[in-house]
């Protein structure tokens, strides 16, 4: 997540740089050749104008289902957090006791479901966008915890050995983990350590962990539809091209009758440069949003909310030796 007040300009100038300088080769090579003498390719700008409305709207329902998907994602971490907030003292409560071992049992296992969770959500996808040289680039401005270090070696500091063991077995970690903390709160039940409502109370809470968890991988684990991503591709390529031949007359007649005859076709070049790069840019925000976990400056930071959540439980249980927040490296956090 961007953290600053704004996405400086110089920010995104060399971010979208390399599709300017291939706009701007569109835009020059028609203009060029049309002042050599090939004055055909000059279209009528009236269907182009049309394309651009269509593109306009599918861009902006891409947009919009992009935000959709991004602002779903911050609402489900939204709800871990209160959610975890309240698993804490309801278990520590309940247990009687801020020094059971159960309960840090309990909690440290949490922190390792925490852990889990945000691995699963950072594994790469096809369809997602860190890989191109436009988000690889400005992912070296920050780092991606995930892709420093191992999950095997993240859990061992919330976890037994042979749990641990036990639990990278398995296919999908997190799941494992919240079955585990099941278990540990039946076997306390049949124990009597804790009563009928309580076990209701905490149980409700790993199953809204376990719902949340579900809608965080369906969102990681199903793309925009690749139908509107694709049409979204090619109608938008399809009128990047052919805006600079729309514009080729009507910037050759701009000059006629004035000093600048001959020169304002001239214009077409930067004109055309900056109706394509605003299309363009749109789309290119959109693919910014679209998958919200993948770990780009526009994503939802699992890894801070995470931690925050860590600081907050132990902090229930009196403990001093808390870990440190995550703070933001060249205004992005994650």
């Amino acid at each position: 997540m961007h953290s600053g007040k704004r996405f400086g300009a110089r920010e995104f100038i060399i971010w979208t740089r390399r599709s300017i300088y291939a706009l701007v080769i569109l835009s020059a090579i028609p203009t060029v050749l049309y002042f050599l003498g090939l004055r055909f390719l000059s279209v009528p700008w009236q269907p182009i104008a049309i394309m651009g409305t269509a593109v306009a709207f599918i861009v902006g329902f891409k947009n919009n289902a992009s935000y959709s998907r991004l602002w779903e994602a911050r609402q489900i971490y939204g709800a871990i957090i209160n959610d975890s907030r309240s698993f804490g003292y309801i278990l520590r409560d309940a247990l009687l006791s801020k020094d059971s071992d159960k309960v840090k049992e309990m909690f440290l296992r949490h922190y390792a479901w925490l852990t889990a969770l945000r691995f699963q959500l950072r594994e790469p996808r096809a369809w997602e966008n860190m890989g191109s040289d436009q988000f690889d680039e400005y992912a070296k401005k920050y780092d991606i915890p995930e892709r420093l270090v191992i999950l095997d070696e993240e859990l061992k500091k919330y976890l037994s050995e042979n749990e641990l063991q036990y639990i990278i077995s398995k296919k999908n970690r997190a799941t494992q983990l919240m079955a585990r903390q099941s278990k540990v709160l039946s076997e306390a039940y049949e124990k009597g350590e804790i009563n009928d409502f309580q076990w209701t109370q905490i149980n409700q809470q790993l199953v809204k962990f376990t719902d949340n968890q579900g809608k965080a991988e369906r969102i990681k684990n199903f793309p925009y539809p690749r139908n509107f991503s694709s049409i979204t591709t090619y109608l938008l390529l399809l009128f990047i091209v052919f805006v600079p031949f729309g514009l080729l007359k009507e910037f050759d007649k701009l000059g006629e009758g004035t000093s600048l005859e001959g020169l304002t076709l001239w214009f077409n070049i930067p004109f055309s440069l900056l109706v394509t790069w605003c299309f363009h840019t749109l789309d290119s925000v959109g693919e910014a949003s679209v998958n919200p976990f993948e770990g780009s400056p526009n994503d939802v930071p699992i890894t801070q909310i995470s931690r925050t959540i860590e600081i907050d439980m132990r902090d229930m249980l009196d403990e001093s030796d808390l870990p440190p927040a995550i703070t933001p490296k060249n205004n992005i956090v994650l």
